[in-house]
């Protein structure tokens, strides 16, 4: 662990990577459908670091089932928006209470320094919450008083009601891995929608225990994780697609088919 020394990784971190990380969906951890696991690896020695879930198209379906359960009859659906405004605050929270901790799994993971992922990348995310969670309560509509030349002397009302979409499918790269996933995430959660969120293979452990720690029994879950795996024949499809990444060769055929969903960026 040449990333982080040795000596100094601290216990919570060594724990949590000691055994096999499962996938998150409808706020229980389970195994992959297939009993598939596949090895993350230190990039600064090659060593690996633990085994993971690996997710394919039977996943993708639990996940995408349960979050669109969460969001028609689950608790999410019925959560205020001020509910959800605090839920968000408590997720930043959560990284800076745990700082150090994201950081070195986010330096074994992603190679760089504790230093800079603590300073730039878990304070980013929080702050990314923090600012996320005061939308939950100022999305609102509009009361239009449309004017209708070809009727004179009519008298029209319009309003418009800003409606979440439902359940949105969330691409995270590797080399931002944290802020990314807060960038995605936040203002969706704010406005009222639940999540797949689908992090690199080569970068999920942070993820991984950040959904362990705000996944608490009685806990509204308005998220899955989804582990990075071969989900090319899903057979259930999110109202929306969000990714970042680098230019790479054309993605997996489950992420092409929900691009001709409505997407947001």
């Amino acid at each position: 662990m040449t990333a982080v020394a040795e000596q100094a990784v601290r216990p919570a971190v060594r724990e949590f990577v000691s055994g096999t990380k499962q996938l998150l969906i409808g706020g229980q951890w389970v195994n992959a459908a297939s009993g598939r696991t596949f090895p993350t690896f230190d990039p600064a020695t090659g060593e690996k670091i633990t085994e993971e879930a690996h997710g394919a198209a039977e996943d993708v379906d639990r996940a995408v089932a349960a979050a669109r359960r969460a969001f028609d009859d689950g608790p999410w659906s019925r959560t205020t928006p001020s509910e959800r405004q605090r839920l968000i605050w408590r997720m930043g929270d959560l990284l800076l209470d745990r700082a150090e901790q994201f950081a070195q799994l986010e330096a074994l993971d992603n190679g760089k320094s504790v230093a800079v992922a603590q300073g730039v990348d878990v304070a980013w995310s929080a702050d990314i919450f923090h600012y996320y969670a005061g939308w939950a309560t100022k999305i609102e509509g509009r009361t239009i008083t449309p004017s209708v030349p070809w009727i004179p002397g009519s008298q029209w009302h319009a309003y418009t009601l800003r409606e979440p979409v439902g359940v949105c499918a969330q691409i995270i790269p590797w080399n931002f891995p944290l802020v990314m996933a807060a960038f995605k995430l936040a203002p969706a959660l704010a406005a009222g929608n639940t999540v797949i969120l689908k992090p690199a293979e080569q970068t999920r452990s942070p993820r991984c225990c950040w959904a362990s720690c705000s996944a608490k029994p009685g806990s509204r879950t308005a998220w899955s994780t989804s582990s990075p795996g071969s989900a090319t024949r899903a057979r259930r499809w999110p109202r929306t697609t969000t990714s970042t990444r680098s230019p790479s060769p054309a993605p997996p055929r489950w992420a092409r088919r929900s691009s001709t969903r409505p997407r947001a960026t």
